[in-house]
This record gives structure tokens, C-alpha cells and sequence, in this order.
């Protein structure tokens, strides 16, 4: 047990904290620090003496002079170490329904403290807000129930919600800032206990990009989060030359080789080799000369692209499962068949979800599961290396998945989010059994009317479902050849829920957890939302508009923005189609998507070009090229906007060694 300044200490606490504790305790006069949680940079005051005291607790004095120390019997403590450790892994995987009635905050903040009830209270509003849909879908389905209402079309309806910026607090917001722009307290690890119960707790009173600073400065280790900062002073241009300067080496990197025709199998070796290490991987193909950025998002994206094959078996597919599953997985990575790699590849238009699989499932090692539970494995790791290392990944996983990797658990208006059908009917389903408790609850003989139930305008027993799960029907629900009626419908459509989004896919998440922790805490990722944590893990989605485009843009060797060239670009890139645009990314950048924060695209050419008329008809055969390690596009001044679009779009037979603008990327470099 530590004191100091005769207070106790958290044994978590390290002795900077303790130092600056003491000095915030003992100081008088605010001005002294600045108004700051934190000891100024200089470290002036860190030359005074500060005394922690140490004892024994007194219970375990007791149970050492009694002999108690060789027992075997778990101490009071120890049991109740236990408990709140099993607590927390339950409050952690409970559903956010409940996170938000018992009103419990998911950090170690005590319930003493003052404010513990203002951020439990600010939880429980912000929950709602997001439950709004679930709870007005509820209310129409407590009104079917009643009969006050005989329709469901308004049960998916989307209701209104309050925007997320209304949560954010503009004065916590900048003191979170500061605190991880304060060098001295990364290396020390000594960030104030605040900034983890406030961005667990209630994560949205930030903004993205400041949880995004924090994610950042927290989860990768020292030596990233400094970095990181440096990378972050040198853009922001902050600091001066009296104040010392932040000097740190570069992050190790690990280089490794991998065969472009067998990008799956090469990744499962590199990441298991590498994965744990805090090196930046970079990768590079057998037989190819390119090295650095450009490979390395490329080898991300190829192995996103083979993750998603049916072949697998590890998502759910909308149609071709059968089919697919035939194709020989060898010839597809052989590139003996475009047509079948097309045909393998999963059609999951809401985004992908894992494949429920039976809990009888074979899991010994070479069985067909047990090969599914591994590809999960791998995909965690993949997945958390892509982000410690700040690469995109071209994997549209559905917001039902990254709720399960932020430890969030589903339920049946989950379903929804990956299979709208399966999910639609089953709401309406979970209905009709709600009008049948309230009619049994009413009593008198209701069995009639209870019988006659229909779900738009069939009886149950029409429907002809016997307990299978929809759509995998070697998913045994139940054993027997029952057909479900009215007073079986419930199980039957808590049976299909388990299997989708609970038991079925139990095991496959587990994996991919067990995978991604190997990288890093997955428990980190809590500060953001599942559509954040997209954007982190894969970029931007949306169409890109001419007019923001300039601010993402930097221009040089000639090129300013009014230049006829740049305009021309602008107009065309606002004009492509989503598929244009992802190969317009790949080809640029190595990846399909534009990286958190935009696209930094430099465009090079002569000066010329600078005074508006410089354009050269000589130039209009010019094919454009990049270097994908720096972003750099280097655009030949067209002399039309015509001419950019039709050489840009040419015959791939024409460019030669330099692919067209939507090609694949080539630079001198990195490939």
C-alpha cells in the first residue's frame, strides 16, 4: 500500500502521477502550473523530493504472520478482484439496451465522485438517441399487440435523431487535446485518469478527430505516440527554435516478401511471424523490383479482395454460395478463371457478416471449420496491423460486424443491418407473437383468434418453416420434423436469432478477437463507432465533389489551382462513378479508398503549364503516371479537358510500361 502527503495511492498509479498529484495537492496558487493537469514540459519542478511511502495492508500482515500466505484458500480480495473482473466482462459484452437502464459507466470511475452521475445521466441520453429507431419500433409493435393498429408498414420506418455534434463538449474537447500533445506525459505514461474514464464512458462528448489523437497516442506504444506527435508538430508547424527539440528515430521496419499469386497463404505467414512485433511491415512481390507504400497497400487490398471469396465459407452470401462453393480455390489463385474469381467473390450488399456454422461443426485441425476459425484469426490480425500501421484495407464488413468487434452483443433488430429480408420478416414474426401474449393475457377462449394469426395475410402454419435455419438448411435448429405454428413460433424465432448473431458465430469472433489482441488491445477501439471505426479501418465511401476537392490537393511545379490542367482534373474527378474512383485511389495511392483525412496529391509538371495558357498539343500523347509512395501524380498540361479524359481512358495497349490513369499505380520506387 502507497501513500503520499498521507493519502493513499492507486497501485496503477505510476510515480510521476504520484509526483504530480503531490505537487497538485501542495500548490497554492493555480497560476504555478498554468491552469494545466500537468507539470510543464521543462520538468523545472521534477528536481524537488517527493516521499512515497510503503506498507503492508494490514490484512495481508495478518493473514503472513498467521500463515496464510502458503493457503490455497482465495483471499477476500482476491475473490473480489475476481468478481469485478467477471462484472466487467459482462458489463462489457452485455447489449447496449441494458448498458444504458442500469445506468453504469464501463470505466473505474467511483460512484462518489460528483460527476459520476452527470456522465451516467449524459450515457443514458445519448443511448436513447441511439435506440430511437428500436424504441419507436417497439411502441408500434406494443400498439399491433393491443390491436389498436393492424398494419406494420411503418415498423422499419427510420425516425429522426439528434445530431452526434450536439454531444460534444467544445470545453473538454481542447484539455483532452493538450494532454496528448504533452510529450513528457506519453513517455511517462502518466496521462490524467480523466482522459480514460471520459473517452470510455462517454467517448461522444469528442469529436472524431480528437478520439481518433487519443486512439492514436494510447494504443500502439511509446515510440508510435511520439512518433505520431512529431509527425503531427512538423504539419502543424508548431514549435519554435529556442524550445528544445523532440528527436526521435524512425520506426523500425520489417520488410517481408510475399508471392502476388498466393496472397492469402503468404499473409497467414507473415502475420503470424510479424504481427506481434511493433514493426512497420512493408511488403514487397518475388520477381518485382518495387518496394515501400505503394506494395504495401496494394498487398492489403489483394488480400482484402481474397478474404472476401465464398470459397471460404466465411460470410453470408445473398446468392451463388452453391456454385461457388464448387470452385476450385487453386485455379481462382492461379488466375486460371476471371470468371469464377468473379463468381467467388460474396454478394453481401449491406456489408459482410460471418457465416453462422452449427456448434456440431467438425473443429479439428484440417476440417472445413476449422479452416473458417483460422481465416477469422488472420483477419483480426490483418486488421489490427493495418491499423497500428496506418494502412487502408477494401473489406465493406456491415455495421452488425463491428458492433460484435467492439464487444457489443446482438439481438433480433440486428439482423437487419446485414440481411434486410431475414430481418424484416423476422420483426414482423416477433410481433405476432407479442399480439398473441396480449390476447392470452386478456383471457377467455382467444385460441381461435390466436390460431388465425397471419403474417400478411398466410398463417403461420402456410409459411411451411420447420426448424432450419433460413437459407442453411444443414443448420439443424432443433432436431425433429415439426413445422412451426403459432405456439412454437417463438422458439423458433429465438433459435434463428441465436444461430445468426449469436451461438452460430460465436466461434468465428472469438478468433478474429483472439487474433487482433495478438496486435493490440481490441478493447481500445471502444472510442469510436462502428461507422468510424470504418472509415478508420478503410477510408472514405463517399462521391467526391469538385469544390472540396482543391482542399486536398497540393499543387507544384508549375501548378496552382487556376491552372487549365488542374481545373480539368478537378471537373473529371468529380464526374467519375464510384467504381471509377476506387481505381483512380488504387491507382494513385495503391488502395481503392481515400485514407482518413483525405487524399494528399501533389501534381507535377513543367512551368509552363503555371501561366493558364501553357498547355502543350505535344503533351496531349503523354500518358499520366504516380508515384504511389509519396501520392504523386505526375499530369501531362492537356490542352482540353476532352483530351485528359480520352488519353486518361485509353487502350491499355498504349501506355506501355506507365498504365492509364485508371490502371494499376507504377512509379519509380515503390511499384
Amino acid at each position: 500500500m502507497f501513500t503520499a502527503g498521507g493519502k493513499q495511492l492507486s497501485r496503477h498509479m505510476t510515480i510521476y502521477q504520484a509526483v504530480q498529484r503531490q505537487l497538485m495537492l501542495d500548490e497554492d496558487d493555480d497560476d504555478r502550473l498554468g491552469g494545466s493537469d500537468f507539470i510543464s514540459s521543462d520538468g523545472s519542478r521534477l528536481n524537488d523530493i517527493y516521499t512515497i511511502m510503503y506498507q503492508m495492508p494490514d490484512s495481508q500482515a495478518n493473514r503472513l504472520s498467521a500463515g496464510g500466505a502458503s493457503s490455497t484458500t482465495p483471499s477476500k480480495s482476491t475473490k473480489s478482484a475476481t468478481t469485478n473482473a467477471s462484472v466487467e466482462a459482462q458489463s462489457y459484452r452485455a447489449s447496449l439496451l441494458d448498458s444504458i437502464v442500469q445506468g453504469k459507466l464501463p470505466c473505474d470511475l467511483e460512484k462518489a465522485n460528483s460527476t459520476y452521475n452527470v456522465l451516467a445521466l449524459l450515457r443514458v441520453l445519448e443511448g436513447l438517441n441511439q435506440l430511437g429507431p428500436r424504441l419507436r419500433a417497439q411502441t408500434i409493435s406494443d400498439r399491433f399487440a393491443e390491436g389498436k393498429i393492424t398494419s406494420l408498414d411503418d415498423l422499419n420506418t427510420t425516425a429522426a435523431k439528434v445530431s452526434h455534434e450536439e454531444f460534444i463538449n467544445s470545453k473538454l474537447t481542447p484539455k483532452l487535446a493538450r494532454q496528448i500533445q504533452d510529450a513528457l506525459a506519453l513517455c511517462s505514461g502518466s496521462l490524467p485518469s480523466w482522459c480514460y474514464q471520459l473517452t470510455t464512458a462517454c467517448p461522444f462528448l469528442f469529436p472524431f478527430q480528437t478520439r481518433r489523437q487519443y486512439f492514436y497516442s494510447t494504443a500502439f506504444g511509446l515510440s508510435r505516440a511520439l512518433n505520431r506527435l512529431q509527425q503531427q508538430q512538423g504539419a502543424d508547424g508548431s514549435g519554435s527554435t529556442n524550445e528544445r527539440e523532440m528527436r526521435i528515430g524512425r520506426l523500425q521496419r520489417q520488410k517481408v516478401r510475399v508471392s502476388r499469386n498466393r496472397i492469402l497463404d503468404s499473409a497467414a505467414k507473415v502475420m503470424e511471424m510479424y504481427s506481434s512485433q511493433k514493426a512497420v511491415l512493408e511488403v514487397e512481390y518475388f520477381g518485382e523490383v518495387g518496394t515501400g507504400l505503394g506494395p504495401t497497400l496494394e498487398f492489403y487490398t489483394l488480400l482484402s479482395h481474397d478474404l472476401q471469396k465464398v470459397s471460404l465459407g466465411m460470410w453470408r452470401s445473398n446468392s451463388g454460395d452453391k456454385l461457388s462453393m464448387q470452385t476450385d480455390r487453386d485455379e481462382i489463385q492461379d488466375g486460371k478463371s476471371a470468371a469464377a474469381r468473379d463468381r467467388d467473390i460474396v454478394q453481401a450488399p449491406f456489408g459482410l457478416f460471418p457465416r453462422p456454422w452449427p456448434s456440431t461443426a467438425d473443429v479439428s485441425e484440417g476440417s472445413r471449420f476449422h479452416k473458417v476459425v483460422e481465416y477469422f484469426r488472420l483477419l483480426g490480425r490483418v486488421m489490427a496491423k493495418a491499423l497500428q500501421d496506418g494502412r487502408l484495407m477494401d473489406v465493406p464488413l456491415s455495421t452488425a460486424f463491428y458492433k460484435l468487434i467492439l464487444g457489443q452483443e446482438l439481438d433480433l433488430h440486428d439482423v437487419i443491418l446485414f440481411d434486410a429480408e431475414l430481418g424484416k420478416t423476422l420483426q414482423e414474426l416477433r410481433v405476432l407473437v407479442g399480439r398473441k401474449h396480449y390476447l392470452e393475457a386478456e383471457g377467455g377462449d382467444n385460441s381461435s383468434v390466436i390460431s388465425d394469426l397471419c403474417l400478411r395475410g398466410s398463417r403461420i402454419e402456410d409459411l411451411c418453416l420447420d426448424f432450419t435455419l433460413p437459407g442453411y438448411p444443414e443448420y439443424i435448429l432443433r432436431p425433429g420434423d415439426d413445422i412451426v405454428d403459432i405456439n412454437s413460433l417463438e422458439d423458433y424465432i429465438s433459435l434463428v436469432v441465436d444461430a445468426t448473431v449469436k451461438r452460430g458465430v460465436a466461434r468465428q469472433i472469438e478468433a478474429f478477437r483472439s487474433g487482433f489482441n495478438q496486435v493490440f488491445d481490441i478493447k481500445s477501439l471502444q472510442v469510436f463507432t462502428p461507422s468510424e471505426l470504418d472509415y478508420l479501418l478503410c477510408g472514405r465511401r463517399e462521391l467526391w465533389e469538385a469544390e472540396t476537392l482543391v482542399e486536398h490537393i497540393k499543387f507544384d511545379h508549375g501548378y496552382t489551382a487556376k491552372s487549365p490542367a488542374i481545373i480539368f482534373l478537378l471537373e473529371i474527378m468529380g464526374e467519375l462513378t464510384a467504381d471509377q474512383q476506387r481505381a483512380f485511389c488504387q491507382f494513385v495511392t495503391g488502395a481503392p479508398r481515400l485514407p482518413p483525412g483525405g487524399l494528399a496529391l501533389s501534381s507535377t509538371s513543367n512551368a509552363a503549364a503555371a501561366n493558364g495558357t501553357g498547355a502543350s498539343e505535344t503533351a496531349d500523347d503523354d500518358l499520366p503516371s504516380v508515384m504511389t509512395c509519396a501520392n504523386y501524380l505526375k499530369l501531362p498540361p492537356y490542352s482540353t479537358k476532352e483530351i485528359m479524359y480520352r488519353t486518361a481512358l485509353r487502350d491499355q495497349r498504349r501506355a506501355g510500361i506507365v498504365r492509364p490513369l485508371l490502371g494499376v499505380s507504377l512509379c519509380c520506387r515503390c511499384g
